[in-house]
């Protein structure tokens, strides 16, 4: 479900664009194509707005329908624009007993976000995940690949600390 409490201006450019075209024209023709044309074109948008699903829908022949269907199904596309620091907070059983919730809370409260919002400068974004397979160091959060475990809400400071550049 896209977010209606935010709302971002699409600001393509035309090398962006120009990008999609080039692995739009790499995958055309090829069955199974829509999935590796979204994520490269993720990559180059850092998300998947509906101006370039429209883009792909229009120049793969696949219908919106359909597109919005797989961006929305898999967790790893996004609607909305992600920060340079994406923090995920798994919010899995093993972690949510031991105060996953807490520190998610805790994230929100000093970033001035919610799950799935970006801040305005675009540094960081937050997401509650499922599971991510470290249950032995739970509660766990990531930040974009790195992994932090046994946490508890007081450590939250000290980590986002190591990502103010």
């Amino acid at each position: 479900m896209l977010n209606q409490q935010q709302t971002v201006a699409f600001n393509g450019t035309k090398e962006q664009e120009a990008k999609l075209m080039e692995v739009i024209g790499r995958y055309k023709g090829t069955d199974g194509a829509l999935i590796p044309v979204l994520h490269e074109a993720q990559e180059i948008y850092g998300y998947l707005p509906i101006e370039v699903q429209a883009i792909i829908s229009k120049n793969l022949d696949v219908t919106m329908a359909e597109i919005y269907g797989v961006v929305t199904f898999y967790t790893q596309f996004t609607t909305q624009p992600k920060g340079k620091y994406k923090i995920g907070v798994c919010l899995g059983t093993a972690c949510y007993v031991k105060g996953s919730g807490d520190i998610l809370n805790k994230i929100k409260e000093k970033l001035g976000i919610s799950e799935g919002e970006c801040t305005p400068d675009g540094k960081y974004s937050i997401d509650a995940t499922r599971c991510i397979g470290a249950c032995g160091l739970a509660p766990v959060l990531t930040v974009n690949d790195d992994v932090y475990g046994k946490l508890t809400v007081d450590d939250v400071e000290g980590i986002l600390a190591k990502y103010n550049d």
